[in-house]
């Protein structure tokens, strides 16, 4: 399990991984790396808000309680000496700033390939793949339908694909053509397979987050002794708003941070809904629902990998939907953002829409809820591309499109663009030009003209009589063609054919042993 690739023959490779060096023949896209937020985060809290809120918070967890449904949480909250009554516990805000002070600010996660380990928090912003959709859209078919493993399988090659994609979520459309009890058994190996960033496990039942962490160590070649030394996945949980967490998900974190991995809290909190109708409360209960579960997680492995998430947004009052995008997510994702760095800790959000297919209103909810995420200072921003209808589709065209985002937020954040020397303040070239000329032909513009401004691969710049006369492609049109070239090109990264074997044999065994129950 062990052996290095280099002590066994590879397969794979090719233009996938060419892409990374030197743009493909779909598209020219710039090249991986982790971005820095260069820019001061956006914080509307003042120094009394920041405190009103942490008040909040601390007085939930003191006065109203949390319920935990995991008999094994409530005997460690005992232990550590939190208040139990039934289900209920009440933690002190002491014990609670205690345990958190004990969490990383800044953590790196191994991928199977090295190029592409990542390190969540500092000033890094990283985004990942829509995740969780039970349905999918794509112009071909031009319906909603659910998900299969074919689809999934597409939106994993889009993952790999594209640079600007940092870590690979949860399945980015769920394969409901796969068993529920085997499902994680084959996406699992789909996506090591096709992609070598890095990994989730969902915490759903310790079945499958234990069949994760194996098929994650294999896949590394690891041994035991090296895999819990350092982060390698990661887990998402949400809590159950209002108030609770479950059973499943504790225990899959549980599981998760005594064998050395990362895990995720965000809680789901929607205002009016799940939360009260002002963004302060909403925030301040989305807060003491993420700290307490992450206090948990600090006294059983002190120091562990632990991210603060929000997903604390609105309904639609008149209908009861949730709503994303909004004015209300962008600030209480600020708000949130301000919070994590009260307790130093990383924070997630997320690329997040209530449009239905690939429109006008996805791009414009969708960019202000990543551009939050640049304000707000988060480090792990999920769904980034491809969600639609909250989250209950997953789309190429929306993934794509979304891409272009991602691209130039990363180009927004290129130290070239604000450079101040004499050659970027450019007074000879200012000065040869004068007041009758242009700066088209000139030396200093000849030099600099293919690389000074981003290049868009789904953008169309053509005045309309151009573009009219090109066909007249809309965009998600001119994302779909872009999505089939690069279907047509893809090829998976290389991966030692030992291990891809192991792997196999580990998914065949665990299938003729029954996978996992799908009762949880």
């Amino acid at each position: 399990m062990s052996e290095t690739g280099t002590q066994r023959r590879t397969r794979g490779g090719g233009r996938a991984g060419a892409a990374k060096r030197r743009g493909s023949a779909a598209i020219e896209q710039m090249p991986w790396r982790l971005p820095v937020n260069t820019d001061r985060p956006t914080e509307p809290l003042t120094p009394e808000g920041v405190e009103a809120i942490h008040d909040g918070a601390m007085r939930i967890l003191e006065e109203i309680g949390i319920d935990f449904l995991n008999p094994e949480a409530l005997e460690i909250l005992r232990e550590a000496g939190c208040k139990i009554e039934g289900e209920k516990v009440f933690m002190g805000r002491d014990f609670v700033m205690e345990m958190i002070a004990k969490a990383p600010s800044q953590f790196n996660i191994a991928a199977r390939n090295p190029a592409h380990d990542i390190t969540i928090g500092g000033n890094h912003i990283l985004f990942g793949n829509v995740s969780s959709p039970p349905n999918y859209f794509d112009m071909e078919i031009g319906k909603k339908v659910s998900g299969t493993r074919e689809q999934c399988q597409n939106l994993l090659k889009l993952t790999q694909y594209f640079n600007c994609i940092h870590f690979a979520g949860g399945y980015p459309v769920e394969p409901v053509d796969i068993h529920a009890s085997v499902r994680h058994l084959d996406v699992l190996y789909d996506k090591l397979t096709l992609t070598d960033k890095v990994m989730h496990a969902y915490s759903l039942g310790k079945e499958r987050v234990e069949d994760v962490m194996e098929m994650v160590k294999i896949a590394h070649g690891v041994t035991e002794e090296e895999f819990v030394q350092s982060p390698r996945m990661y887990t998402n949980i949400n809590s159950t708003s209002p108030l609770k967490h479950d059973f499943p998900m504790i225990d899959g974190c549980l599981r998760c941070i005594r064998r050395g991995q990362a895990v995720v809290v965000t809680p789901f909190t929607l205002a009016g809904a799940m939360a009260p109708v002002t963004m302060a409360g909403a925030v301040a209960q989305s807060i003491a629902e993420a700290l307490c579960a992450i206090a948990l997680f600090q006294y059983v492995a002190p120091g562990c990998a632990c991210v603060i998430g929000t997903f604390t947004s609105n309904v639609d009052m008149k209908s009861g939907a949730p709503a994303f995008g909004t004015p209300e997510y962008m600030r209480s994702t600020q708000m949130t953002g301000q919070m994590a760095r009260f307790y130093g800790l990383p924070m997630r959000s997320s690329g997040v829409c209530a449009a239905n297919v690939p429109d006008g209103q996805a791009m414009w909810e969708t960019s202000n809820s990543l551009w939050a995420a640049v304000q707000s200072g988060t480090h792990m921003v999920y769904h980034a591309a491809g969600w639609l209808e909250g989250g209950l589709i997953a789309s190429p065209e929306k993934f794509i499109m979304d891409c272009e985002v991602l691209q130039m937020i990363q180009r927004y954040f290129e130290p070239e663009i604000v450079a101040t020397g004499p050659e970027d303040i450019a007074l000879d070239a200012i000065r040869s030009v004068g007041s009758d000329g242009h700066f088209f032909g000139i030396e200093h513009t000849q030099k600099r003209y293919a690389t000074a401004f981003y290049q868009p691969f789904v953008s169309d710049w053509k005045n309309f009589e151009a573009w009219e006369a090109s066909g007249g492609v809309w965009t998600a049109e001119r994302a779909h063609l872009k999505f089939k070239e690069i279907l047509a090109e893809f090829e998976a990264p290389a991966f030692d054919e030992g291990r891809r074997d192991e792997l196999a044999a580990f998914v065949a065994r665990r299938k003729e042993e029954g996978g996992a129950p799908t009762d949880f």
